[in-house]
């Protein structure tokens, strides 16, 4: 919730006045505070209780609870927010100085990279478990070998021994994503049959 709710904070904290450019943000504050109280259960007052709650654009027509508990839902998401809000000025009241020379940075720049954040603040305050360039290493080559462990061979999808070996990688990711799906699908019917019966 503080990352979404940074940008009107920023304004708030830096421009001294708020814009309806975060009027999204606030939109998906409000949904995940909603669905953390009244779907998953995480405040105390309302205590382990799950109501689902209409999507955006229906209705709804049959009320799952009170009144009174409709108002603590909204008097909990109303302290949910606040409490977020609150965290998120300070971090950035606390960082005023860092904001201010990636907000000068963004004005020479449109785009930062890791680089950049880096020369501006510094290395992160804890060490990373693995680097960019090891995650996307191998990543993205038409020669990439996708074929599947020998120990592996046939297991949900996978080309069993004496099939055919694709000769497009791609087409074949799609036709294993698909067997795999089907599968998924076949197994979540019949346990929906099993559990009905």
């Amino acid at each position: 919730m503080c990352a979404m709710l940074g940008g009107r904070v920023g304004e708030q904290l830096f421009f001294r006045r708020v814009t309806t450019g975060a009027q999204d943000d606030l939109r998906k504050v409000n949904q995940s505070a909603y669905a953390q109280i009244a779907q998953f259960g995480i405040s105390e007052k309302l205590g382990q209780v799950s109501f689902d709650l209409p999507c955006p654009g229906e209705t709804l027509v049959e009320k799952l609870f009170s009144e009174a508990t409709a108002q603590l839902i909204d008097e909990e998401v109303r302290r949910l927010i606040g409490s977020a809000h609150a965290r998120t000025l300070d971090r950035l009241t606390c960082c005023h100085e860092q904001v201010d020379k990636v907000a000068r940075r963004l004005l020479e720049k449109k785009v930062l990279e890791r680089a950049d954040m880096v020369e501006l603040l510094g290395l992160r305050p804890f060490a990373e478990k693995i680097t960019y360039k090891e995650l996307v290493e191998g990543t993205g080559s038409l020669e990439e070998d996708t074929a599947l462990p020998e120990g592996l061979q046939g297991w949900r999808g996978g080309p069993a021994a004496g099939e055919l070996e694709w000769e497009n990688p791609y087409l074949k990711k799609i036709i294993i994503t698909l067997r795999m799906k089907a599968k998924d699908s076949r197994e979540v019917i019949q346990n929906n049959i099993d559990f009905c019966s």
